[in-house]
């Protein structure tokens, strides 16, 4: 968007998400150019990892890099602890976008999985193979285990503070984790998982759980104790529903790439996903991952309006985020 392009030539990624107006400006302009029906507050999953010690900087074209990488349990040992304290930004944040809100969309708060966390911690970056972090995994399961556990206890600090703020939803991202086996999954990540939406669940406000390439851990992921999965568009979204089981919520799953097609190709896979939903409560419309940089604005209005036409021809309350 042309609006958030304009604040990026001022600031910086950590500038906007630490600055509280800037962030709740940001925040909003979404909502104020599409008929959208939730908000979500502009953040970077990577934040607690920042504030536990690691140096953090987004690079021109390679995107997140930390320079002061986890090699080893020493790593580990020296990350901090912190508390809700050192997210004080991002509750100012929520508070101001909500006041900005005036109650016309609820407001969704987030934070990164400790898998996706992890990986970046230890590979300093994005990777094809994660090689690193599994070899950690693999080779020293006690230190892995110390590493989750730090990193959980940073995020249920951080998220709820975004919940005691007024955030009306939470969401965890584990971008990653589709890169493990099921096995390991469940020996090495849902434990964790688990902790966090358990500590999160006094909160009283629902829970959401999204990974990408998980369709082979979407039995397992039920299990961490979300109220609402997301999925990708790896899977259909009937059969990733049917192996989640329909007392549960899901959300998404529009391959954004398809947001570059025609008007016409984009009805098309709207109202597939529409029929597949076939009109069961707790269905929210979404992306299967993050909207592109390059996405036309109008197709995202294209996509919007065919979610709300074909949501009048069912007694769905599906809705679009």
């Amino acid at each position: 968007m042309a609006e958030y392009q304009a604040i990026r030539r001022r600031h910086s990624i950590l500038e906007v998400c630490k600055t509280p107006e800037l962030a709740a400006e940001v925040t909003l302009q979404p909502i104020q150019r599409f008929d959208l029906d939730a908000a979500i507050i502009f953040a970077d999953i990577l934040l607690p990892l920042e504030a536990m010690g690691l140096h953090l900087e987004f690079v021109e074209g390679k995107g997140p890099v930390i320079d002061n990488p986890i090699r080893g349990e020493m790593g580990i040992v020296e990350l901090r602890a912190v508390d809700g304290a050192a997210f004080g930004y991002a509750g100012e944040a929520i508070r101001q976008a909500l006041a900005a809100l005036d109650s016309r969309v609820p407001l969704i708060g987030f934070a990164g999985a400790p898998f996706t966390l992890a990986s970046y911690a230890i590979e300093g970056g994005s990777s094809r193979d994660y090689a690193r972090t599994k070899q950690l995994m693999f080779s020293q399961p006690t230190v892995w285990h110390q590493l989750m556990s730090k990193l959980s206890a940073v995020v249920v600090e951080y998220l709820r503070v975004q919940s005691r703020a007024g955030a009306q939803a939470i969401q965890l991202f584990d971008s990653w984790v589709g890169c493990l086996s099921p096995g390991d999954y469940e020996e090495y990540v849902l434990p964790h998982v688990q902790s966090i939406f358990s500590a999160l669940r006094v909160e009283g406000i629902p829970l959401i759980y999204f990974g990408t390439g998980t369709t082979g851990l979407l039995t397992l992921m039920r299990k961490a104790g979300s109220d609402v999965m997301g999925i990708d568009w790896r899977i259909r979204l009937d059969e990733g529903w049917a192996m989640i089981g329909h007392d549960m919520g899901i959300q998404g799953n529009l391959d954004p790439m398809v947001l570059f097609a025609s008007e016409k190709e984009i009805e098309r896979r709207v109202q597939d996903i529409m029929q597949q939903a076939a009109g069961r409560p707790g269905h929210i419309f979404n992306l299967g991952h993050g909207i592109l940089p390059t996405t036309p604005l109008h197709s995202v209005d294209v996509a919007i309006e065919c979610v709300r036409r074909f949501s009048l021809t069912t007694d769905s309350p599906t809705t679009s985020s």
